[in-house]
C-alpha cells in the first residue's frame, strides 16, 4: 500500500506546492490503497539476530563492530519507488539516545492507548473508510512543527490497528521535510539504529487516467513501472521526485530493538 501517512506532513508540503497539486496526490495515493494488496512485495531477511532490550541502555558501543554486521545484512534493494536512509556504523552514544527516543514514544503510546484520547487531543484519522493495516492518526500541528525541530513527545501520526469497531495502539510515525540531508535525520535519530525513508520517482497520470495506477502491472504511480522524469513526461504524466518528505515508523511497546525499529514492518505497510 502506498502510505496514507503522506498526508501527515500536508502541513509543511503546502508550503511549496499548490493546493490543486497537493489535493491530487493525496487522491492518488488514496486510490491505491484499495487494490495495493494485488502487489507482493519481497521478504526482508529474518531481524532476529538484532542485539536484545538489554543492549540499548547505551553500553553496547564495544559491540559496534557485531552490531553494524548484523544491521549491513538487512539492507536490500527498495525498488526504483523508496529510498531509504543509510545505515551508519554506529557511533558512542547512538545506543542509548535511540533508547532514549524510544522510552519517550513509549510515554506517548501509553498515553493514547485509548484512541478517543487521540481524537481528543487533535489528532485526525486519516481515510478511516479505506481498509488498511495501519491507519495514521495525524497532528497537523505536530507535522508542521517537525519540519524544523524534532521533539520525540509529538510524533507527526500514531499507528493503529482496527479490531473491531475500536483501534489498537502499535506505534508512532515522525516525519521530517524532504530537504532535510541524512547528518540531520541521524541527530534526531541515530540511522546506525533507525532508518527513515522517501517515496520518491512518482508520476501522477494524467488526468481520466487514474486506473492506470492501480492492477498487478501498473504504469502510473508508486508501484507503476515509469521511474524517470523523461518517461513520465512521455506519458503525459507530472513526475516528483520525491513526494512529501521523510517518515520513520516506531513502534515503542515492543520489546525488542529489532521490534522497536522494525523496517520490515515499516516497509511491508508501504505495500500490503
Amino acid at each position: 500500500m502506498e502510505d496514507p501517512a503522506a498526508v501527515a506532513i500536508a502541513a509543511t508540503s503546502v508550503l511549496i506546492m499548490n493546493s490543486h497539486t497537493l489535493t491530487t496526490l493525496l487522491a492518488l495515493l488514496v486510490s491505491t490503497t484499495i487494490l495495493s494488496a494485488q502487489n507482493p512485495t519481497p521478504a526482508f531477511h529474518d531481524m532476529s539476530n538484532m542485539h536484545d532490550m538489554s543492549k540499548m541502555n547505551g553500553t553496547d558501543d564495544d559491540n559496534a563492530d557485531a552490531t553494524l554486521d548484523s544491521m549491513q545484512r538487512h539492507q536490500m534493494d527498495m525498488g526504483p519507488h523508496m529510498r531509504m536512509s543509510t545505515l551508519r556504523n554506529p557511533s558512542p552514544g547512538d545506543a542509548k539516545r535511540a533508547a532514549q527516543v524510544a522510552e519517550r514514544a513509549r510515554v506517548v503510546a501509553q498515553k493514547y492507548a485509548d484512541y478517543h484520547t487521540a481524537l481528543a487531543d487533535g489528532f485526525k484519522i486519516f481515510h478511516p473508510e479505506v481498509p488498511q493495516k495501519q491507519y495514521h492518526f495525524t497532528n497537523h500541528a505536530y507535522a508542521f512543527e517537525a519540519a524544523f525541530s524534532f521533539d520525540p513527545d509529538h510524533p507527526t501520526s500514531l499507528l493503529y490497528e482496527k479490531h473491531g469497531d475500536s483501534y489498537k495502539l502499535i506505534g508512532v510515525m515522525y516525519t521530517a521535510p524532504k530537504r532535510m540531508a541524512e547528518q540531520d535525520l541521524n541527530a534526531r535519530i541515530p540511522l546506525s539504529v533507525a532508518q527513515w525513508h522517501q517515496h520518491i520517482n512518482f508520476c501522477a497520470p494524467p488526468q481520466g487516467r487514474g486506473s492506470e495506477m492501480l492492477g498487478s502491472n501498473p504504469k502510473f504511480g508508486l508501484h507503476g513501472s515509469i521511474t524517470t522524469e523523461e518517461a513520465c513526461e512521455a506519458a503525459g504524466g507530472t513526475f516528483k521526485p520525491v513526494i512529501f518528505g521523510w517518515m520513520v515508523h516506531v513502534y515503542p511497546l515492543e520489546q525488542k530493538p529489532d521490534a522497536v525499529w522494525d523496517v520490515q514492518r515499516q516497509h511491508d505497510h508501504q505495500h500490503d
